[in-house]
């Protein structure tokens, strides 16, 4: 259930000033009470009712004004589910929280698309020279931290990810270039020829992006799955055998 920020203020409030009564009528149950058992049957049932009280909601209405998103004409939804959301995030969300959701799923599904191009290259066996004796898939990551060599990589690895990061990232507010859409991270210094394409174009690019993301997503899942199972190299034709 999702309050709006006056109701939390108030039943915050309403948990404390309940909390504080309920451990006054405690101490007073234990000093009128000489039974031991029947003290604690007491504090038992006292506990329970103020336990309930506390994670009752405050009897304050959500706001009339605020209007539920409509999320069907929102790039992603389409055929065949259309706008899927099963567990209703965003049946009270706003436009803001949608587009912070938007962009986190698709820098999701860039690395994502990234560590499945590069599951099935190194288990095509492909490898940089030195590197040919790096094992394929998820064992590369046990390597990388009990081999000698592989524990000078891993630093280099972070740097490169941190890097990365700071350079793929919304820096709106000291380049003061608003990005077009969530994930836009251009920052107005590489473009491609993105904005000489007309909107239709970049909508479709920007629909085939979100889904091969979609896409990466799950299929980086399962390569992780049938490699635990044992049996990834049954499903992968470039694998050697």
């Amino acid at each position: 259930i999702i309050f709006n920020r006056h109701a939390r203020v108030e039943s915050r409030h309403a948990r404390v000033s309940f909390t504080s009564s309920h451990l006054t009528t405690v101490a007073e149950l234990t000093k009128s009470n000489s039974h031991p058992v029947s003290t604690m049957k007491s504090i038992v049932i006292a506990s329970l009712v103020a336990s309930a009280a506390a994670f009752a909601p405050a009897q304050v209405g959500r706001s009339s004004t605020s209007a539920a998103l409509d999320i069907s004409g929102e790039l992603g939804a389409q055929m065949p589910l259309g706008a899927f959301d099963p567990l209703g995030i965003m049946k009270y969300a706003d436009q803001e929280q949608f587009d912070s959701f938007r962009e986190i799923e698709i820098v999701h599904g860039r690395v994502a698309m990234l560590a499945v191009s590069g599951y099935l290259t190194t288990y095509a066996g492909v490898r940089f020279p030195g590197a040919e004796d790096v094992p394929a898939g998820f064992a590369a990551i046990n390597w990388l931290l009990t081999n000698e060599q592989g524990q000078q990589i891993v630093p280099q690895m972070l740097a490169t990810f941190l890097l990365a990061t700071m350079i793929n990232r919304d820096a709106s507010e000291r380049t003061g270039v608003k990005p077009a859409f969530p994930g836009d991270f251009r920052n107005g210094k590489i473009d491609f020829g993105w904005d000489k394409l007309d909107e239709k174009t970049q909508q479709r690019k920007r629909a085939i992006e979100l889904n091969n993301g979609r896409a990466a997503q799950m299929g980086i899942l399962g390569l992780m799955t049938h490699e635990a199972m044992g049996n990834v190299a049954t499903i992968l034709p470039l694998a050697p055998h």
